[in-house]
């Protein structure tokens, strides 16, 4: 099992990089990245999801085409923030699953109130805007202030996931000795399950 968690650790140090590798592949985001029961398989299905959620949300703001359109992009927008929340929560069963056999004092140990799993998605999300972000200053139509404010908030993102990658560091080294610990807190989303939604209970009743 130390051998895992020592795996697990091993592999966290270079996620920041695997991430902007990933997001620097022209074939990137593939639609086809499927979940395995590897951690790092979930890990990279969560950072594909963000980034498909990334480009749906900018051709959802666009204002020169139909609605049609635009409610297609909302529909995507939808189905990848539900795949991207029920990942997260695999990585966190999964990581918990690798520390099962360590001791844990609940009455002294520290509950941290974010998860492994939404720390991870916090990573994914920060370098999907170093890397937007970083593009900007390649841009041939941008007048220098635009320059400065894009380098400026680059510079400001990679410390965030400088300290991110601390952070994440922290809960595993705290897991691995036992002194810190958390829980998954389900996200329940109601507005995707027909039988929660009160509007689709409403449209499905009418049919």
């Amino acid at each position: 099992m130390i051998s895992d968690i020592d795996s697990l650790i091993d592999g966290l140090r270079g996620l920041p990089e695997t991430f902007d590798q990933l997001l620097s592949n022209t074939s990137w985001p593939s639609p086809y990245i499927t979940a395995t029961d590897d951690l790092n398989s979930n890990i990279v299905a969560l950072h594909s999801f963000n980034s498909q959620l990334w480009n749906e949300e900018d051709l959802a703001r666009r204002v020169l085409v139909e609605d049609s359109v635009i409610v297609g992009h909302k529909r995507a927008i939808d189905r990848f923030n539900q795949q991207r929340n029920d990942q997260i929560e695999r990585i966190d069963e999964k990581v918990l699953k690798i520390f099962s056999a360590v001791k844990f004092d609940n009455k002294t140990c520290l509950r941290s109130s974010e998860t492994f799993g939404s720390m991870i998605d916090r990573m994914s999300i920060l370098s999907l805007k170093i890397y937007h972000v970083g593009l900007q200053l390649s841009r041939l139509d941008i007048n220098d202030r635009h320059k400065l404010i894009s380098s400026d908030r680059l510079q400001v993102l990679n410390q965030q996931r400088f300290d991110l990658s601390d952070s994440i560091d922290g809960l595993i080294n705290g897991m691995k000795s036992g002194t810190r610990y958390y829980k998954i807190y389900r996200q329940f989303k109601m507005y995707n399950d027909p039988a929660f939604n009160p509007a689709l209970v409403a449209e499905n009743n009418a049919t």
